[in-house]
């Protein structure tokens, strides 16, 4: 069930800026991708030659607990659009949705989250937590190091679940959501209730990484598991090895495993979080409503569990609109449909 959803004239401006903004970004990205370009540096995985990485230079900042690496694209001046990434993918999730917005006049923000490619712990005391609630409160942590009032959020996967968090407990701070697979905000009480054998079966690996034998695996392994992952949640997207590897770097954060197998942990009760979380954390688990302006998306070939758009449309008590992509489109869906995702920003950015 979708809302009507109400654009303002400059939001239909700046949908008309992606269509031009798209046909010059094929062009670059056809030059990008090059196997003659000037500039290349090696795959972490396997030792190949890979073009120039199109989401360089990296920036960072110290934010809360972190000194943050992120992207930055755009006009300094423009309004402010913070993209999220999930697991086990990275800031490559936006790297054709980045120029895009930039194009169209935003100021895009791409942030690596705790645990993944540049971005490190300012301090060894401080704890490898994996929840919800401190990676929302990195993000609110790098907009105040930014200087960002106010932006438009946008994520997939565990970035959509960000996404989400922030929109709900931090409005004040969100012109508007984008959050594939709808609304994602869930609790520790949550993850005890059992679902479907089928269903159970999407989770393996989050049961997996709750053992210790899961978790040396992983470590072992972060290349190999993460690509079954891309094929299973994305099995009709053709994606090539470059790609993968431009990714795949990031697992390599000497923190990853840390936080992921504590993330997955925590989700299902088998791991404590830090008690200054515990407060947001119970706000979190009365499921609160989402009143800012929001669109959600799913592509039409997700293989990752997630549940249907109207199992979570009452959840956004705002202007709200569903949108379903069509054409094969998987669980990354920025990256693989980077048009309609961006599509997707400009309209709740109210351009």
């Amino acid at each position: 069930m979708s809302m009507p959803y109400s654009l303002p004239r400059r939001a239909f401006l700046g949908t008309a800026a992606i269509g031009v903004a798209a046909s010059q970004l094929a062009s670059m990205s056809a030059f990008a991708q090059s196997p003659g370009s000037p500039g290349v540096h090696a795959a972490a995985s396997s030792g190949r030659a890979l073009p120039l990485d199109p989401m360089a230079p990296l920036k960072s900042i110290d934010a809360g607990v972190l000194n943050v690496g992120y992207v930055e694209r755009g006009s300094i001046n423009g309004p402010p659009v913070v993209l999220l990434h999930g697991w086990p993918y990275d800031i490559h999730t936006y790297v054709d949705v980045a120029p895009i917005l930039a194009a169209a006049g935003y100021r895009v923000i791409v942030p690596y989250l705790r645990g993944y490619g540049t971005t490190r712990f300012l301090a060894d005391e401080t704890p490898r937590n994996g929840q919800p609630a401190a990676i929302a409160v990195d993000i609110i942590a790098l907009m105040d190091a930014l200087n960002i009032q106010k932006a438009t959020i946008a994520g997939c996967d565990w970035g959509a679940r960000t996404a989400c968090i922030i929109a709900a407990l931090w409005p004040a701070r969100v012109n508007g959501l984008v959050s594939v697979s709808g609304y994602l905000i869930g609790s520790q009480e949550a993850g005890k209730i059992p679902l479907p054998p089928e269903a159970e079966l999407k989770w393996w690996y989050q049961y997996y990484l709750s053992t210790e034998r899961g978790r040396a695996g992983y470590d072992k392994n972060r290349q190999a598991f993460a690509k079954l992952i891309w094929q299973t949640a994305s099995p009709k997207w053709a994606f090539d090895d470059a790609t993968f590897e431009r990714s795949g770097a990031a697992l390599e954060n000497p923190d990853h495993v840390s936080i992921v197998v504590h993330n997955y942990r925590w989700r299902l009760g088998l791991a404590e979080g830090e008690a200054k979380y515990l407060e947001l954390e119970k706000r979190l688990a009365q499921g609160p409503l989402i009143a800012v302006p929001t669109i959600t998306l799913e592509g039409d070939a997700n293989g990752a569990p997630h549940p249907e758009p109207s199992d979570y449309a009452k959840k956004f008590s705002g202007a709200y609109e569903h949108r379903l992509i069509k054409g094969g489109i998987g669980h990354n869906l920025p990256q693989e449909a980077p048009e309609a995702f961006a599509a997707a920003v400009v309209a709740v950015a109210g351009r």
